[in-house]
């Protein structure tokens, strides 16, 4: 069986959008320097879905690339769904997705063929029925509500942070509300990206 994975790109102050984001400021006040590194580098990478193409150094690619692959479904949240349009219809990883929500939306609520599943009990249900899903693949959390309710229920297994040298000073962030019960991390590995 696959692990429950989490991956987003965070600033060195622990943001990962600025304030006031929304589908016309998908990366909120301030946010798009979060997401340069995507075209700093010499190594082309395609998204599996869609036209999305990146220019990132070597390494990132070969990370890119094999925590794509590894993957079987994707856990997003309502609100990045919201932002992202959903995605025109499909994400660019080109995988089942779960939106965790309260309100399953009226336009897709009975589309034929979606790839969306909306999920309104809660992560632990969102979870299992990803692992349905996604079989002996990874289950990979998007969001950085999906991370911490997913964190606060003790079904991550692995986080990887993409550190960009931003400092954004207010915004989205990716760790708090966990109060007394911060999970307790290890570090298992560092890809440096080295900027010419």
């Amino acid at each position: 069986m696959g692990k429950v994975v989490f991956n987003m790109t965070m600033s060195l102050d622990g943001f990962v959008a600025g304030e006031n984001d929304a589908p016309d400021n998908p990366l909120g006040d301030g946010g798009q320097p979060l997401f340069n590194w995507y075209n700093s580098g010499d190594t082309e990478y395609k998204m599996p879905g869609g036209e999305w193409k990146f220019k990132v150094s070597a390494a990132s690619a070969k990370q890119l690339d094999h925590g794509i692959k590894s993957a079987g479904v994707l856990i997003t949240g309502r609100k990045t769904f919201d932002i992202a349009g959903a995605w025109g219809g499909q994400h660019p990883v080109d995988l089942p997705v779960i939106v965790l929500t309260h309100r399953i939306p009226l336009d897709w609520a009975n589309k034929p063929d979606s790839p969306f599943t909306f999920v309104t009990d809660g992560i632990e249900s969102a979870v299992h029925q990803a692992k349905a899903i996604a079989g002996e693949k990874n289950i990979d959390v998007g969001t950085a509500s999906t991370l911490q309710q997913a964190l606060k229920a003790g079904l991550v297994d692995e986080i990887t942070i993409d550190l960009v040298p931003v400092i954004l000073g207010k915004g989205v962030r990716l760790f708090e509300h966990y109060g007394d019960e911060a999970p307790q991390l290890e570090q298992i590995g560092v890809i440096e990206e080295v900027k010419a």
